[in-house]
């Protein structure tokens, strides 16, 4: 019946005189609307991305969640700045719209990024002739800034129907959303459909699925020691640790499934002592959930079995994000945008990967979601991250006309 649902939307889509259908480009107000945006949002952009918002970064990442209230109000949405829900995060954007239609539709994007302070003067914005880059500039303050064009769009055409338009920019996405949770919760359950900024993937892909993500860490207990006059004396406790990495070596590293792979290490207090503590954390990305449950008892099972006599070695989990898998709800929204992309003589696909985000969140309250939305990027979390400017009209097309189909018609609810 879901299904259903979906197709009798998509078949609205591809009708030329259909609400949110994308007549030719010469004939297109709405496309045209978004070309005319173009300089405006790649100046919003700049000036987004020259705000360091590294997660954790608390005087950063209010100055970004400002400017993005800032722009919100100005085209009349009802804004808030909530608190965080952890110590050090700043401010998370909470913006409503209402309109006189059906559908409730929820927005999320995130304004923090993995750089520190101090980036931005280091490499600030900047474009060539296909390209935009700086920290974040994709991931994710592209988004942000077409989800704030997108109902600028709406607002311009006086286009009202739907229940209630939902924008979350929050802060600290990087890091599993550890400020803003308990909201995330509340707005999926008061929402029909979600539809997540995150930059689409080359060459222009919509993300339907995704893995989820889980830190499990692992802590070594040794005995120090002079490392010159007694070191007999001293368990080793970064020898075991690497004994412990070397047991959960054969987990996988790369590919579309289970993937494991150490991105912390730490051990030892000084040169001259044997060290006493160590610890490693290995990211581990799943398709499933049992996956994660998997990982979790081959750790604890080696743990049982340490190399340096007595030494201890505890294993710990902290959860990011669930996975987002492959659903009906997704796919029928995939299908309209799929639609919409042909009326505009464009081709969108559908792909996922093994980065984490709040669409699992949505997913999980029964909520259909889309995810990579935003405009195409690339080289996430370096310093050869990059926007590919040549899809940020589409994309903002893309999302409008996403706005206006579901504003119009919702779609069911997956449980």
């Amino acid at each position: 019946m879901r299904l259903r649902h979906f197709f009798t939307v998509a078949a609205l889509l591809s009708a030329p005189t259909a609400l949110g259908a994308a007549p030719p480009a010469k004939s297109n107000a709405l496309l045209k609307a978004a070309e005319a945006a173009r300089p405006a949002q790649l100046a919003l952009l700049e000036a987004l991305v020259n705000i360091d918002s590294g997660t954790g970064d608390a005087q950063g990442g209010q100055r970004a969640s400002l400017l993005v209230a800032e722009r919100l109000r100005a085209i009349g949405m009802s804004v808030e700045l909530i608190s965080a829900e952890a110590q050090g995060l700043p401010d998370n954007v909470v913006a409503t719209l209402k309109g006189t239609g059906k559908g409730r539709i929820l927005m999320i994007a995130h304004t923090d990024t993995v750089f520190g302070p101090g980036t931005v003067a280091k490499r600030p914005f900047r474009m060539d002739q296909t390209r935009a880059y700086g920290p974040g500039v994709a991931d994710e303050k592209g988004g942000v800034v077409e989800g704030i064009f997108a109902i600028k769009l709406l607002r311009d055409r006086g286009f009202r129907d739907f229940a209630q338009i939902t924008f979350l920019v929050e802060t600290s996405e990087e890091r599993g959303s550890p400020g803003t949770r308990k909201l995330i919760d509340r707005l999926v359950h008061e929402a029909d459909v979600e539809l997540n900024l995150e930059p689409g993937d080359a060459p222009d892909v919509m993300t339907v699925w995704r893995k989820g993500s889980t830190a499990f860490k692992i802590d070594v207990k040794g005995r120090p020691a002079h490392a010159g006059v007694a070191p007999q004396q001293g368990r080793n406790a970064a020898t075991e640790l690497i004994h412990q990495l070397q047991l959960a070596d054969g987990l996988p590293k790369t590919g579309d499934g289970l993937t494991a792979n150490l991105t912390l290490l730490s051990g030892g207090a000084r040169y001259n002592i044997i060290p006493e503590d160590a610890s490693a954390t290995i990211n581990v990305r799943i398709r499933d959930k049992a996956q994660g449950d998997m990982v979790d008892a081959l750790l604890q099972k080696n743990a049982q079995t340490t190399l340096i006599p007595d030494t201890r070695v505890t294993v710990s989990h902290e959860p990011s994000f669930p996975p987002l898998p492959n659903n009906a709800g997704t796919d029928g929204l995939a299908a309209m945008a799929e639609r919409i992309y042909a009326g505009i003589g464009k081709t969108i696909a559908r792909g996922g990967n093994g980065g984490a985000s709040e669409s699992a969140l949505a997913f999980e309250a029964g909520i259909p979601a889309l995810d990579g939305l935003g405009p195409v990027g690339g080289g996430f979390h370096s310093e050869e991250e990059f926007l590919v400017l040549e899809t940020v009209t589409p994309r903002l097309y893309l999302l409008a006309s996403l706005l206006m189909a579901l504003g119009k018609t919702p779609p069911a609810r997956l449980k």
